[in-house]
């Protein structure tokens, strides 16, 4: 890559990169609360409309793990290009679908499009930049990441309420009309033809394990788990498929990954770090708005906006962390973004049924300024000491880690969830003895357990603690998982003496 050129051309094309990576994040949760929107005009079924989600997952886990490999064909502009082109226009086509074949057709298409646009642009701004200067790039970076999927419920529901379900898509043709233009008039190329022969075997089992263990835990809540002969089948194949993958990078000349990935102590170490982090914490933007509706009445825009808190306390950790990380160790500050991200998990387990919105909007800001302190340093340490030439695949391999294990901690905090809600109720039900005076004189007559009636608004007064008692108890068990990973901050490395970054920082004559 003409690495002079682009470094020149700095300010445009990091714009380009932040557009295409807000669009891409922006429109994996946008379509979420359109859902019940597009159901009615398609007539479908409750799980068969679930597919417009899952098709663009499944679609972005399959392709990501590929994106790399192109970027190294082909190039990483054009690739850009074509990648921000036809995501760009199968957004366009979802929004004029007819019926249900349709959309989750164009969603494929959607994410095989967008699957490599956010490791990629990674792999640029890191070599844009010295690593000196990481800590403001991937501030500015990670924003967009953690405020995409907090901005897209609300987003969604504003279009969708005052205009249509149909403009969640549409909207992404401005940002993908001024990506196309960044990249095209600003970035340049000529870092094509230095891929490996290509893995087929290790490729194939790679989709294989993705695709299988997707399935499995998006259809796992709904299928009772390993109850099911379906989820038995998905973990099976997924299992070979992983084993299959490993055993051929190990043995294979020419391995799908490069093998120095997996020899960088900083990079493994940041990478584990980051699936404790990616499990625990984003599970609990899947967890709030439920608790927030379904147990304290809040309307989808009013849970949306209360969610909000949590992207204020980012913004403000993401301006503020360039500045503390240049004053204060990268460790100690990645330590200080995880004891906040524990005390705001802390603070959600003292959640109560009677609290206003505000113990929510506490914990929701010192959350998110935890984790942008956890961000920022953790992509310093992950850089620090891999060589450049393998950017390109870390970054893949790293994005498709995360995202995996987003998927587990969301799928496993729900099944969770709904186990620890049928314990609590269990064990507060056997507490009540309908034909002993003291527990029907302690109750108001509407919950009289005489009356059928009086039995029902009981259960279901009774099913609500059960629920706020199970969620309380997982945002405790989150928050030690969260302390768990403290062990990880004395494996990593810190970057090199300041002479060293300045020579390590531009790749193109080593690429």
């Amino acid at each position: 890559m003409d690495n002079g050129a682009n470094i020149a051309n700095r300010i445009p094309i990091t714009a380009a990169m932040m557009m295409a990576t807000m669009m891409t994040v922006l429109d994996q949760t946008i379509a979420n609360v359109a859902l019940p929107h597009m159901q009615g005009s398609f007539g479908a079924a409750q799980d068969q409309i679930s597919w417009v989600l899952t098709s663009f997952i499944i679609a972005t886990a399959v392709a990501t793990p590929l994106s790399g490999w192109l970027g190294l064909r082909f190039g990483r502009r054009p690739l850009f290009l074509i990648s921000i082109g036809g995501f760009t226009a199968a957004s366009m086509l979802c929004g004029v679908a007819q019926n249900l074949p349709e959309m989750v057709a164009f969603r494929v298409i959607q994410g095989c499009f967008g699957a490599g646009m956010m490791p990629l642009s990674q792999t640029v701004m890191l070599d844009l930049f010295p690593l000196k200067q990481l800590p403001v790039v991937m501030s500015i970076w990670s924003s967009v990441i953690v405020l995409g999927p907090i901005l897209g419920p609300t987003a969604g529901g504003w279009l969708t309420e005052n205009l249509s379900w149909r403009w969640c898509f549409y909207i992404n043709l401005p940002f993908g009309v001024l990506a196309f233009l960044g990249v095209y008039l600003f970035m340049a190329g000529g870092d094509h033809g230095r891929e490996r022969p290509f893995d087929f075997l290790g490729f194939g089992a790679l989709v294989i394990f993705v695709s299988a263990f997707q399935l499995m835990m998006d259809r796992g809540p709904t299928q009772d788990w390993f109850l099911s002969t379906e989820i038995w089948t998905y973990a099976i194949i997924a299992m070979i498929g992983f084993w299959v993958f490993v055993v051929q990078t190990i043995t294979a000349e020419h391995p799908f990954f490069h093998r120095d990935i997996a020899k960088d102590r900083n990079f493994v170490s940041c990478t584990i770090f980051s699936v404790f982090t990616s499990g625990l914490l984003f599970s609990t933007s899947a967890l709030l708005p439920t608790l927030m509706q379904n147990l304290l009445g809040y309307s989808a825009m009013h849970s949306g906006m209360v969610s909000m808190a949590r992207g204020v306390g980012s913004f403000v950790g993401f301006v503020s962390v360039p500045f503390v990380i240049n004053t204060l160790p990268p460790r100690l500050v990645l330590a200080t973004g995880l004891c906040l991200s524990v005390l705001g998990l802390w603070q959600m387990s003292q959640f109560d049924l009677s609290m206003t919105a505000a113990p929510i909007i506490n914990a929701g800001i010192v959350q998110g300024v935890g984790m942008s302190m956890v961000f920022a340093p953790l992509n310093v340490f992950s850089w620090a000491t891999l060589n450049p030439a393998h950017r390109a695949e870390a970054t893949v391999v790293a994005t498709m880690i995360r995202s995996l294990a987003s998927s587990i901690g969301i799928s496993s905090m729900q099944a969770a969830l709904v186990n620890g809600q049928a314990l609590a109720h269990a064990r507060l039900a056997e507490k009540i003895v309908t034909g002993d005076p003291v527990v029907s004189g302690a109750l108001p007559a509407i919950m009289n357990p005489a009356t059928q009636s009086g039995l029902m608004t009981l259960n279901g007064e009774v099913t609500r603690q059960a629920a706020m008692i199970s969620y309380d108890t997982i945002f405790a068990w989150m928050a030690l998982g969260a302390l768990s990973v403290f062990p990880f901050l004395f494996v990593m490395r810190p970057p090199p003496p300041e002479p060293s970054v300045e020579l390590t920082a531009e790749p193109a004559a080593a690429e």
